[in-house]
């Protein structure tokens, strides 16, 4: 979706559907749709990121509840 031209494929929207209801799917694409605003709004003025992370951590395999507290 945040690619130009946008690109959503009907096996993106199956594979989303075996997940999630209409109603989720169009929250999920809103926010998608939000953070592509920000960051395009934020590129067109020069605003770097703020240093809040000097990289996204994903998927390391322990429940969420298991981070919480620990130092990065």
């Amino acid at each position: 979706m945040t690619s130009t031209p946008v690109a959503v494929d009907d096996d993106l929207v199956d594979a989303l559907r075996s997940h999630l209801d209409d109603e989720q799917i169009v929250e999920l694409t809103a926010a998608i749709a939000w953070e592509n605003h920000r960051a395009r709004f934020n590129a067109a003025l020069g605003i770097a990121p703020q240093g809040f992370a000097a990289s996204c951590r994903v998927g390391s395999g322990e429940p969420a509840g298991d981070l919480a507290g620990r130092a990065s």
